[in-house]
């Protein structure tokens, strides 16, 4: 994170849309209504058509289940993040399908279900360093090649 200020113990600031993300997950009637089941799944399943339908297109229909996900091989490498990318129940990726990082994407896959849309907000909010990112952590470091 070049460029970004510094809080005077050395860690960066949050902007001020993560500082918002964060202010409303805090608030519990927000959370107990966006996060609801019957409001998080639509937004669960909208996501996994979404990306399987990217994955399948993009990869050649190379979609399979393995590993507590839909893997979704053979894409680009400008078609996902890092390694690979899940959104909704779908992973994305070129290759990246080690039995350790699909076990690290399967606990992004519960988290997409229990939290739906809000899941991208939430996700950003919490960080782009993994080592502090709630939800790498969650997932598993190692698992997820982070360390």
């Amino acid at each position: 994170m070049s460029g970004a200020s510094r809080t005077p113990g050395g860690s960066p600031r949050k902007g001020r849309a993560a500082r918002a993300v964060e202010g409303i997950a805090r608030n519990r009637v927000v959370r107990a209504v966006g996060l609801h089941p019957v409001v998080a799944r639509p937004g669960y399943w909208f996501a996994t058509a979404v990306s399987v339908t990217w994955g399948a297109l993009l990869g050649g229909f190379r979609v399979s289940r393995r590993g507590g996900v839909i893997v979704c091989e053979g894409m680009p490498r400008w078609a996902f993040g890092r390694g690979g990318t899940t959104i909704g129940a779908a992973y994305l990726t070129r290759d990246n399908t080690r039995p350790d990082v699909l076990e690290h994407e399967a606990v992004h896959r519960a988290q997409w279900k229990k939290y739906g849309l809000a899941f991208i907000p939430l996700y950003l909010a919490a960080g782009q360093d993994a080592r502090h990112n709630r939800f790498e952590v969650e997932a598993g470091l190692e698992k997820g090649g982070y360390r």
